[in-house]
C-alpha cells in the first residue's frame, strides 16, 4: 500500500487524506495546531458557484465539485457518525436594476446549457420567496438551486471522525513517510515566498458572526457582497470581511459590527438575534487566485495543496479526487490554472 504523509489538517489536508484512505493508502496526518485550527475552523460555509457565463476550466472544476459534494459529505458522515451540516438549500440574490435583470435572465439560458438539469439558475418574483427574501429594487431575485451550505468547523470534525474510524488520527509532530502533501494554509504560502523572488501567496483575514437565529431550511442569501447562511444547527452565519493588512489574525473589531448592521438591513428579522460568536481567521490566497495544486518543484516526493481562498470547501471534494489520483496513481488531472507553476 502507498504511504502518504499529510502536513496540515485544514479542509484540503483532511479531504485529501480521506480520499487516499478510501483507496487503501496508509496515511499519517500532522498538524502542530490540530485539525481545523486555521480558517478551516470558521463558521460561514457558503458553497456557491461562479456565474454561468464565460465558461472556463476553473468554473467547470468547481461545478463538478459542487455536484460531487452531496455524496462526498454523505459518505464522510456515514463513516464517522458526525454531521458536517451539509445541505443543498440554494441561494437568493437581489437584482439591483434593469441592466442586472437583463444579465440575470441571460444567465438563465447559459445555466441551462452549462449546468445539469437537476440544478437551476432562475429569476423569480421576490414575493414568491416569502419572508426570507432580501429587499430587491427590481422586485426580482436570482434563485439558484446549486448553492449549498455546510458548517466549516463541523465539516472538519466530520472528516476527523471519518478518518479516525479508519485508524487515522491527527498528530502534532512526526517524520515524513512516503510521499508528503503540504496543505499548510497561509503560513505555508509565506514560507514559499521566502524561496522565490516574487510573492507566491499571502493571507487575507476575514471576520464573521454567528447568530442565534433558526432558519435551517431557508436558502442562503448573497446581498451586496455579504453571505447570510442558515445552518442545520439552528444558527445563522454572517460573513465576511476581506482584510489584506492586519496586525492580529484572530481578533475581531468594528468591522464585525458593520457586518451585523448590513445583515439586519438586508434581513430585518435578524435584528433581535443574539450574537453567539465573533470569529476571525486568515484564508490562504495564492497569487493566481485559484487553488494551488500539484508536485512541489525541485522537491521530489513532495506535493502542495493550498490557496483555497473563499472557495476551499466548495472545491474540496474534487480537489481530494485529483490529488489522490496524483499521489496514488501518478495521474495528473489538475487544470492548468490550478497548477503550482501558475503561482510561481
Amino acid at each position: 500500500m502507498a504511504e502518504i504523509t499529510v502536513r496540515g489538517a485544514g479542509i484540503f489536508g483532511l479531504s485529501i487524506a480521506w480520499a487516499c484512505v478510501q483507496r487503501g493508502a496508509t496515511v499519517q496526518m500532522i498538524d502542530p495546531f490540530g485539525p481545523g485550527a486555521g480558517s478551516s475552523g470558521g463558521i460561514v460555509g457558503a458553497l456557491a458557484p461562479h456565474v454561468p457565463e464565460n465558461w472556463n476550466a476553473k468554473k467547470a472544476f468547481q461545478l463538478d465539485s459542487l455536484l460531487l459534494a452531496e455524496s462526498f459529505w454523505s459518505e464522510v458522515e456515514e463513516a464517522g457518525g458526525v454531521s458536517p451540516g451539509y445541505a443543498r438549500t440554494g441561494r437568493l440574490q437581489p437584482i439591483a436594476d434593469d441592466h442586472a435583470l437583463d444579465l440575470a435572465r441571460a444567465r438563465e439560458g447559459t445555466a441551462r446549457d452549462l449546468w445539469p438539469a437537476q440544478v437551476q439558475w432562475q429569476v423569480i418574483d421576490a414575493q414568491d420567496a416569502g419572508p426570507w427574501a432580501p429587499p430587491s429594487p427590481t422586485g426580482r431575485l436570482i434563485h439558484d438551486t446549486l448553492t449549498a451550505r455546510m458548517h466549516p468547523r463541523q465539516a472538519c470534525a466530520a472528516l476527523v471522525a471519518a478518518l479516525a474510524a479508519k485508524g487515522v488520527s491527527v498528530q502534532t509532530e512526526g517524520e515524513d513517510r512516503g510521499q508528503t502533501l503540504w496543505a499548510t494554509g497561509w503560513q505555508g504560502l509565506l514560507e514559499l515566498n521566502k524561496s522565490h523572488t516574487r510573492t507566491i501567496g499571502n493571507g487575507v483575514k476575514g471576520q464573521a458572526l454567528l447568530l442565534g437565529h433558526d432558519a435551517r431550511t431557508a436558502p442562503q442569501l448573497f446581498v451586496d457582497g455579504l453571505h447570510i447562511v442558515p445552518h442545520a444547527d439552528g444558527t445563522t452565519a454572517i460573513g465576511s470581511t476581506s482584510e489584506r493588512a492586519f496586525a492580529d489574525p484572530s481578533s475581531t473589531d468594528a468591522q464585525c459590527d458593520a457586518l451585523l448592521a448590513r445583515a439586519v438591513t438586508a434581513l430585518p428579522q435578524l435584528a433581535d438575534a443574539p450574537v453567539l460568536e465573533r470569529w476571525a481567521g486568515v484564508r490562504p490566497r495564492a497569487r493566481s487566485r485559484a487553488p494551488m495544486l500539484g508536485p512541489w518543484p525541485d522537491r521530489p516526493g513532495h506535493f502542495i495543496a493550498n490557496g483555497g481562498f473563499k472557495i476551499g470547501f466548495g472545491m474540496a471534494p474534487r480537489i481530494a479526487q485529483v490529488m489522490a489520483d496524483l499521489l496514488l496513481e501518478g495521474r495528473d488531472n489538475i487544470p492548468p490554472d490550478f497548477r503550482v507553476e501558475a503561482s510561481l
